[in-house]
């Protein structure tokens, strides 16, 4: 999920734009079966009332020993329209606009950097929303489990991407699902030797961003380092109006 090479470029999985991706995959891969706790999920991040976005701003902000880094964004799921605003390598203010659409048209740092960040950033934002349309995804409801890092229980729900193909390889999701179908903690494998292999976190700071639900605050480890994500900033804008809906 975090991977702090190519730079400070923290990215998670590759997927294709959100509307088409459920499409696209089940095409290649051969759509798995899901349980109903998948869609139950998803629902309560506001599945149902997706359509209504027409944009989605936020900002991305990661601390590990050694690095600190911040990524804002505007999306138009619709359009595949991205904005960004972020630092370099050099620490040097970069700004861009790209249509996903057309991403074989832009600069290497675009599509090597930018647009693989931004899916690791999404992902954090709407991972709820993502598992379910991921639909070469195999989910499965595991039942009460021991929390991984708080005290307690709650619903252990595993997603593994097949080990050839697809968008992550061989990663492994086990999300903890409390009784109001909240991510409440999380653990993450990865199937490939980039590191870090494997992150826990927590799911807090929740607020509602118009129809969607957002963890906005993630602390945990990473290969046992501290690790610390939060979304700032964030803010949808509904179809039919030009203001911002900020989360609260």
């Amino acid at each position: 999920m975090t991977k702090l090479g190519r730079s400070t470029a923290t990215r998670c999985l590759f997927f294709g734009v959100l509307v088409l991706a459920a499409t696209s995959w089940a095409a290649t891969s051969g759509a798995q079966t899901r349980p109903p706790i998948a869609e139950q999920i998803a629902k309560t991040y506001g599945l149902d009332s997706f359509g209504q976005i027409d944009a989605i701003r936020s900002t991305f902000n990661a601390q590990l020993p050694g690095v600190s880094l911040s990524r804002s964004w505007v999306w138009q799921p619709k359009t595949g329209q991205i904005a960004y605003e972020g630092k370099d390598k050099e620490g040097k203010p970069v700004t861009v606009s790209y249509v996903q659409s057309q991403l074989g048209s832009q600069p290497a740092n675009v599509k090597d950097v930018i647009d693989p960040a931004f899916y690791n950033d999404n992902y954090w934002l709407l991972l709820p929303l993502r598992v379910y349309w991921d639909s070469n995804a195999d989910i499965q409801d595991k039942g009460m489990q021991k929390l991984p890092l708080g005290n307690g229980s709650a619903k252990q729900v595993v997603v593994k991407y097949p080990s050839q193909g697809g968008v992550s390889p061989g990663d492994t999701w086990e999300l903890y699902i409390g009784s109001d179908n909240r991510i409440e903690e999380m653990v993450f494998h990865r199937g490939g030797d980039t590191k870090p292999s494997l992150v826990v976190a927590n799911w807090a700071g929740y607020k509602k961003a118009g129809p969607l639900l957002i963890s906005t605050d993630h602390d945990g480890t990473a290969d046992g380092k501290p690790l610390r994500i939060s979304l700032s900033d964030v803010a949808v804008k509904l179809a039919g109006s030009d203001n911002w809906v900020n989360a609260q």
